[in-house]
């Protein structure tokens, strides 16, 4: 669309060139004429106000353009004022939430089946099911499920199940994307830590590099030299540095099932892991992972847990279903739930939208916002081309007249 507004704009300034070179053989090459100058004045304030919005036009910073930059932190809290004005407040929440029955639709989502033999039941008991899973205190049930492996841990001799798992993971091939996601993470912190570098690099740069200007060349050509050797390694599993990372991670794996010296390093560590008070927070991750094996046993619609709760919600999606003194006590249930949420975290919600927004580079924000607007942006140049015109004709039609 950007393409077809400057076209258009381009085939105008052709027009106004033919016709005023023929203006003189025919009346008719004037409105011609006035119709294309016009067209392309349209254009081309059309073309100003809206690259103006996003950015300055040609580069160059004339007052009041790049708006959208410019203003990027008014427009985030002109964001968050909207959402917390019209969605997360608690008068706005109770009001949508009168007219609303959740109870009842519940039940008939519960109840309702979809194509076969499986209803929707079952993916329903699953879902109720994650949920429950979710609503689960950590600090209560998890500080059992805690003790219980760390015991278990204690007797365990880790090194070698440890090198058999990464030796394993190897032979499958499945340690590369956790060398990828390595590779990503240096070339992000390269680019986040990018002044930093050039600095370190101009810093030991003689007196000579820098009078010459040339200290900043170099650092330009070091980062480049390590981006593209992070993208060469990422793009080819055949990398020479690969194939060392690689090398490294097989002995270590051989290490940990062979080393004496090895597994007795490993068995201190595991010894001051639970000995130490402040890794709790590790113990409650196995709980979390055990939790979301709980959660992927309860999606399977096949499992025998899938099917005994499908059964007991579905009698559950019934009486939500038909009876109204359930409804109604479900339903005022959710109403304070959620007003009580908004209340208590509306604020939170709204300061998380805000500073999101803030920390979005003007790039970043810009691009955005002109991609949800899209084709219209440039349907806005083309209209102005063309009104431009019709009101140029229309001005040099009214001139002949009077």
């Amino acid at each position: 669309m950007r393409y077809t507004a400057t076209g258009l704009l381009v085939a105008m300034a052709g027009v106004f060139t033919l016709a005023h070179f023929n203006e003189a053989a025919h009346p008719a090459w004037g409105y011609v004429l006035a119709f294309a100058e016009a067209a392309m004045v349209g254009g081309l304030a059309d073309w100003f106000a809206v690259t103006a919005l996003f950015r300055h036009p040609l580069g160059i910073p004339i007052p009041h353009t790049a708006i959208i930059p410019e203003n990027k932190d008014r427009i985030a809290d002109t964001m968050a004022g909207f959402l917390r004005d019209n969605f997360l407040t608690p008068l706005v929440v109770a009001r949508r939430m009168r007219d609303m029955n959740l109870a009842r639709a519940a039940g008939d989502f519960l109840i309702e089946r979809r194509e076969g033999e499986i209803g929707r039941i079952r993916a329903g008991a699953a879902e109720l099911f994650v949920d429950l899973l979710e609503s689960l205190d950590p600090e209560r049930l998890g500080k059992q499920v805690r003790a219980g492996l760390a015991k278990q841990a204690e007797k365990i001799d880790v090194s070698p199940l440890l090198g058999k798992m990464l030796e394993t993971s190897m032979a499958d091939n499945r340690h590369r994307p956790l060398i990828d996601a390595m590779i990503r993470w240096a070339g992000l912190t390269l680019e986040d830590n990018e002044e930093m570098v050039r600095d370190m690099i101009q810093a030991r740069a003689n007196a000579l590099l820098r009078w010459t200007g040339l200290d900043e060349r170099l650092s330009n050509s070091v980062l480049d030299g390590l981006y593209r050797l992070l993208a060469e390694i990422l793009v080819d599993p055949q990398h020479p540095l690969r194939g060392k990372v690689e090398e490294g991670l097989a002995k270590f794996a051989q290490d940990l099932q062979h080393d004496d010296e090895m597994r007795a390093k490993v068995e201190r560590i595991k010894a001051d892991m639970l000995a130490n008070p402040a890794l709790g927070e590790w113990w409650m991750g196995v709980w979390e992972r055990l939790r979301h094996a709980l959660i992927e046993m309860a999606r399977n619609p096949q499992s025998a847990m899938a099917g005994q709760l499908g059964s007991s919600m579905q009698e559950l999606g019934k009486t939500l279903r038909e009876d109204p003194a359930l409804q109604l006590q479900v339903n005022r249930l959710a109403r304070r739930t959620l007003v009580g949420v908004a209340q208590r975290y509306g604020e939170q919600i709204v300061q998380l939208v805000s500073e999101t927004v803030k920390r979005w580079d003007a790039r970043t924000i810009t691009g955005r916002i002109e991609s949800a607007v899209g084709r219209d942006l440039q349907f806005i140049r083309i209209n102005g081309t063309l009104v431009g015109g019709l009101v140029g004709v229309t001005i040099h039609a009214l001139t002949q007249l009077f």
